[in-house]
């Protein structure tokens, strides 16, 4: 929203709430995320839940070549992925582990303060940002990441994907939206940075669900939202009900996808900040065309050109009332 002195109440002249920049407020220099495998597996897939996993699933497309390389090794994970980003960025300083791949809460007490206090004592980590599902939490793990976060940057990532049961359901989710809000709120009260990750575009969410999905979420503890496209991936069921019926997606190219975000971020709570909004895998991976080589930095480039040409900003019909 707009202040009285024609910034933005995030204090710079961007229309959006950027997480980057908070990080960099935090740290004082640019910080990156290193991702770290350290061999967790999921309740969709050991079958505690399904064996199926969910229905859009292909953690390899994001999963680094070196934590392949260093299979499970967090510290050595840690050192190449810190020497690629130091020649890829060179201005940056300080680094985040992230437990990327599958549930990374989903293991006993024991062995997640182990491999969480290894990535966190390594040179250069400044703190740990775990991605998981909101099933996979707990009194017990609130309370271990409540004591780390007392010492250091500690961030959850809650995949939620959709704020709608019966989407969750077509994709296999296998917890419902409710679960996800109750995750959010415990995690929220133990005073831990809380973020959610979002899949736009998924079969049967139109642009009215989508936008309203912006709406959900605005009245949860949230402090940043991840949101991705829809990218339909090889070797999932997905890509099976994709061959079946192609028509039962509606798969946005990129100005499309671009247009839609911004009519979402317009009514999201600008308190809310924007980690991503959209993803990046090798096209080897994909089922479908997809949008091609183009970056992350070049999407997000072409949505602050675009919300700017459009004169509106993140929260411009942002209300409380939902």
């Amino acid at each position: 929203m707009e202040n009285n002195s024609g910034e933005y109440l995030w204090g710079d002249n961007r229309r959006y709430h950027s997480f980057v920049l908070e990080l960099k407020k935090q740290f004082g220099c640019r910080v990156q995320k290193i991702a770290v495998d350290a061999g967790f597996t999921c309740p969709n897939r050991n079958g505690t839940i399904s064996t199926d996993g969910c229905s859009f699933c292909l953690n390899e497309a994001f999963n680094p070549s070196y934590c392949r390389k260093f299979n499970h090794n967090i510290s050595k994970q840690l050192e190449e992925g810190i020497k690629f980003h130091k020649f890829r960025y060179r201005k940056v300083d300080k680094y985040l582990a992230y437990f990327q791949c599958y549930s990374n809460t989903y293991a006993d007490i024991n062995y997640l303060e182990k491999v969480y206090m290894e990535a966190l004592s390594f040179p250069g980590i400044a703190g740990i940002v775990i991605a998981t599902r909101p099933d996979c939490i707990d009194d017990e793990k609130i309370e271990l990441l409540k004591y780390l976060s007392d010492k250091y940057y500690v961030s959850i990532e809650y995949g939620v994907e959709s704020c709608y049961d019966d989407t969750l359901k077509q994709i296999n989710r296998g917890h419902n939206f409710k679960t996800s809000q109750d995750a959010i709120i415990k995690t929220s009260k133990a005073g831990i940075k809380t973020g959610v990750h979002l899949i736009i575009g998924l079969p049967g969410d139109d642009k009215n669900r989508i936008i309203n999905m912006a709406k959900c979420l605005s009245n949860l503890p949230i402090n940043y939202l991840k949101l991705h496209q829809l990218q339909i991936f090889k070797n999932t069921p997905m890509e099976k009900q994709y061959i079946k019926d192609p028509s039962f997606f509606n798969l946005l190219n990129i100005n499309e996808y671009i247009e839609l975000i911004i009519d979402f971020v317009e009514v999201l709570n600008p308190y809310i900040a924007i980690n991503r909004i959209a993803a990046e895998a090798p096209p080897r991976y994909l089922a479908n065309k997809g949008w091609g080589l183009i970056r992350n930095d070049e999407i997000l480039r072409i949505f602050e050109n675009r919300i700017e040409k459009r004169n509106t900003f993140q929260g411009k019909y942002f209300t409380n009332e939902f």
